[in-house]
């Protein structure tokens, strides 16, 4: 019988234990954030017969075992941490076999601070600097950042990471990053514009000053993209434009050599949307210069008549009657319209202090003769500026709502003077969704 024990316990092997990510990122009151999924074997053994638990964490003051969750069943388990404070912990997940062999794997955890709208709040993780947005149906946008040229997908109603990725940094030629900050969609063309401006040193980068476009095929979590053309010199159209109109907006000064961009008289593009029922005039907005450039000056959009010519054939960019808009001293920080060409623009500062500065949503009907109407005050007691918003509703019903994105770059998310955007590990860098009412 002791010989006949001994060769069942031999039958079994050692556990093993596999995390679909070793770190993970979530926030204080947080509704759907990521998770982990374990998968779990033993040979000689059911799957379904071994327990997994999270024994240990480093830091309870961030999440003790209790505030982890388990479930499933079967070879693949998921774990769900719900955070009870701000910083780092490291967690010891176990695996037990039927026979009592236990093996561990770490999953080292952040959590950011509790937000406004917790509720309506999904964190876009793998990049904190978000800066543009699309919307690509199925509740799914492409959402790019201004620190590299990658284009994520994401489940807009989900925290977590990019369900796709691409890279189209060495189709359009460049080798540093294009600082997109705007971008929309015609058909299955997706436009991307660079900032156009000098870096945060007021140096002249030339991948800056780029423009390109993108072809979808599908939607949803099935959306595809190709690179379509770029265009390098509608900076330099800009400029030359301004001057030949007696210096109007200061281009030349502004895109001078040390010339910051983020300064009520830098030279800054944010925005991005055709004009109204058109496929071909798109609206450049500028986040600088202010029209004119002091406090309280009013926003900048330069229509470009040409827009679809500029990127299929090279055409050099013409430039219609620009407008001028009085969003409360703030500038442009994105623009979206919907196919009934509602308009709803994020306002924010010129300036590069995010975190501090106010925000608003307006709309707007597209026509230069007629003023915005401001929605709503935006939050800023929470880190990151609000950079885009991914589409417009229906603006005449009742309740309706936008989701906004903001850039968390420079924002401090876990307490220990890190820039999210210098994190080492790119689970823990995110961007924060959040859904507005927009409508009465």
């Amino acid at each position: 019988m002791g010989l006949g024990s001994q060769a069942r316990a031999a039958s079994y092997g050692t556990p093993s234990l596999s995390l679909s990510a070793t770190y993970l990122s979530g926030a204080v009151g947080a509704t759907g954030d990521p998770t982990v999924n374990v998968t779990v074997a033993q040979s000689g053994a059911d799957a379904g017969a071994l327990a997994v638990t999270v024994t240990k964490s480093s830091k309870t003051a961030v999440a003790t075992t209790t505030d982890v969750t388990v479930t499933g069943t079967g070879a693949t388990r998921k774990v769900a941490v719900a955070a009870r404070g701000r910083g780092y912990t490291d967690l010891t997940v176990q695996v037990t076999g039927v026979d009592g062999k236990k093996v561990t794997k770490t999953l080292h955890y952040a959590a950011s601070a509790s937000v406004q709208l917790p509720t309506e709040t999904r964190y876009f993780t793998g990049s904190s600097d978000a800066s543009a947005a699309v919307d690509v149906g199925g509740g799914y946008a492409v959402v790019a950042d201004d620190e590299s040229n990658t284009l994520r997908l994401y489940d807009r109603s989900a925290s977590g990471a990019p369900v796709k990725t691409w890279d189209f940094g060495s189709k359009a030629g460049v080798s540093k990053e294009i600082d997109i900050e705007g971008a929309t969609r015609v058909g299955d063309t997706i436009y991307w514009t660079g900032s156009l401006g000098n870096n945060k040193d007021g140096e002249y980068k030339a991948d800056r000053n780029t423009v390109f476009t993108t072809t979808v095929t599908g939607s949803g979590a099935s959306t595809g993209l190709t690179y379509g053309r770029s265009y390098k010199k509608l900076r330099d159209d800009l400029v030359a434009w301004d001057e030949a109109n007696g210096d109007r907006y200061g281009f030349a000064d502004g895109t001078e050599d040390g010339q910051i961009p983020k300064q009520i008289d830098g030279f800054n593009v944010e925005g991005l949307e055709f004009a109204p029922g058109s496929t071909t005039t798109a609206y450049l907005g500028f986040r600088a210069p202010l029209a004119p450039a002091v406090p309280g000056g009013k926003a900048l959009i330069v229509p470009v008549t040409n827009f679809d010519k500029v990127l299929s054939s090279g055409s050099k960019a013409v430039f219609g009657t620009p407008i001028e808009l009085d969003l409360g001293g703030l500038a442009i920080r994105d623009i979206r319209k919907n196919a009934s060409n509602q308009y709803l623009i994020v306002a924010g500062s010129w300036a590069a202090d995010d975190n501090s500065d106010p925000y608003a949503l307006y709309s707007w009907d597209g026509n230069a003769a007629h003023a915005p109407v401001k929605r709503l005050d935006l939050p800023t007691s929470d880190p990151g500026g609000w950079e885009a918003v991914v589409d417009v509703p229906d603006l005449s019903v009742p309740g309706a709502r936008a989701q906004l994105i903001t850039d968390d770059g420079s924002a401090d998310l876990y307490g220990d003077g890190t820039e999210a955007k210098d994190l080492d590990h790119p689970e823990w860098q995110k961007s924060r969704a959040t859904w507005f009412t927009v409508t009465n």
